[in-house]
């Protein structure tokens, strides 16, 4: 662990290396490495506000899982959601970054309301992270590559993905998460559970968010993984990035805040011992 934190402050140092357009993300020739972790511009802040998620039931009627709810994450800070499975965490998430039908609210990032955006632009700028980790393409590097490539085909750019991120891009970044053991060359599903985990995180922050929302990215590894995984999460914090998790877990430590989602209502835990039993709680809402 202390290994990786220390490659991911040198990736940190090497600020300079990338410069960001609206779209597209390009690298210059530099003999150092490159900053992974975080944003491009100074720490962002997001606000959600009325934020309700109705869907059909099986009577063919509605049901509310919550209503008018309010959040906010900073950049800097980790918030980790909790609560009793079927409360609504991942609809909550998905609603943030514009990814679900059934839910409504204002959403605003850095002063910029989400509807004066399309959805992709929102979701550049407001990543979602799923559970299950999907990586397409014939290897590592091409998983990694794959919004660059969907970018060039929107919008029909001379340059191909390999030049806009290069191999020793991708090689860098992954050695700075602690990923030496991931040749860029392996077909993707020869990975293991960490590894995967490892490259759709680096994937997704290579796209420099400001915004990340984490869907239980931990579920499934083995505490060494998770706490890789955390570390990387902890240091895109610090780099300016407004990380939000869902997690099962016990607090580990990294987050800044811990909210229980439960019954319709998000509200602030103030004890680990809480946030315990707020997850072994039963609900009395579905997840969707």
């Amino acid at each position: 662990m202390g290994a990786c934190q220390a490659g991911l402050g040198r990736a940190a140092r090497f600020h300079g290396t990338l410069r960001k357009s609206p779209c597209v993300l390009r690298h210059r020739q530099h003999g150092g490495g490159l900053p992974i972790m975080g944003s491009m511009s100074s720490a962002h802040d997001f606000q959600a506000t009325g934020v309700t998620a109705v869907v059909d039931n099986d009577a063919g009627g509605t049901r509310t899982i919550f209503k008018d709810l309010s959040f906010e994450v900073h950049g800097g800070e980790i918030v980790d959601i909790t609560g009793p499975s079927g409360s609504g965490k991942s609809t909550l998430l998905t609603s943030f970054a514009r990814l679900n039908v059934n839910t409504t609210g204002k959403f605003v990032l850095d002063g910029v309301d989400s509807d004066t955006l399309s959805p992709q632009q929102w979701r550049e700028r407001v990543a979602y992270l799923p559970q299950t980790s999907v990586l397409i393409g014939d290897n590592v590097a091409d998983a990694i590559r794959l919004p660059w490539s969907l970018k060039i085909r929107v919008s029909q750019d001379h340059e191909t993905a390999e030049q806009k991120l290069p191999d020793l891009l991708i090689r860098s970044t992954l050695d700075s998460m602690g990923c030496e053991d991931i040749d860029l060359a392996r077909a993707v599903h020869e990975l293991s559970g960490g590894q995967a985990a490892r490259v759709s995180l680096a994937r997704t922050l290579l796209t420099h968010p400001g915004v990340l929302l984490a869907d239980e990215v931990d579920a499934g590894l083995d505490e060494e993984n998770a706490d890789k995984v955390a570390d990387i999460l902890r240091k895109a914090a610090d780099n300016g990035t407004a990380v939000v998790r869902i997690r099962h877990r016990k607090p580990d430590g990294r987050a800044n805040r811990i909210m229980v989602l439960a019954n319709g209502t998000i509200s602030p835990l103030q004890t680990a011992e809480s946030a315990q039993s707020a997850q072994a709680a039963p609900s009395t809402h579905t997840e969707a």
